[in-house]
């Protein structure tokens, strides 16, 4: 079982990730038991329309400000199933989102880490890291700036059934007390 809380994710942020060596002391990861999670990804390889939702102000104070896109990701698995690759490209009335979604299996800490790219932007976002809990939801969380600002990351990941899944990230600036929705894609399979 993978467990986050907001004391492991501030350990993680510091790049704690492996088990600690001294007596005693806590383990940062949370390894699951019957299996090692390096397969937790293999459901989602294949063409899946997505619907995405993305808030253009997030963080601001304001009324939200929702931009709607659909297209498609394609999802290629990568190195043996320990890595795969999305493929993002949805349009809409305020243009294009095309990206790449790199994720990376680490067999030692029994995590993934997930790495954005943007075709505008042409470089990798902050990672998030995590797994799939025991009801298999995806639960990853990093660190990034926002406008200047260190803010946290938190990026869900929920397969609804075999034909659909559900994508949410979200922002806070209150060490994961409070959390605002600022992606929300839903995938269905093709």
């Amino acid at each position: 079982m993978v467990r986050f809380d907001v004391a492991i994710l501030m350990a993680a942020l510091l790049g704690a990730f492996a088990p600690s060596s001294a007596a005693g002391a806590p383990s940062v990861v949370h390894q699951a038991s019957a299996r090692d999670g390096q397969k937790d990804f293999d459901w989602e390889t294949g063409t899946w329309t997505t619907r995405v939702k993305v808030r253009r102000n997030p963080l601001s104070g304001a009324a939200p400000d929702w931009a709607e896109y659909e297209g498609t990701s394609v999802v290629k698995p990568l190195l043996n199933d320990r890595a795969n690759l999305v493929e993002l490209s949805v349009g809409g009335p305020r243009g294009k989102i095309e990206g790449a979604s790199l994720r990376l299996f680490n067999p030692k800490a029994r995590q993934w880490s997930l790495n954005y790219a943007s075709v505008s932007g042409g470089v990798l976002t902050a990672p998030v890291f995590g797994g799939f809990d025991e009801r298999g939801r995806g639960l990853f969380y990093g660190q990034d700036t926002l406008d200047g600002r260190t803010i946290l990351v938190r990026f869900v990941i929920t397969q609804v059934s075999a034909r659909e899944a559900r994508f949410e990230q979200a922002y806070s600036t209150k060490g994961g007390q409070s959390w605002e929705p600022n992606w929300i894609a839903v995938d269905t399979r093709r």
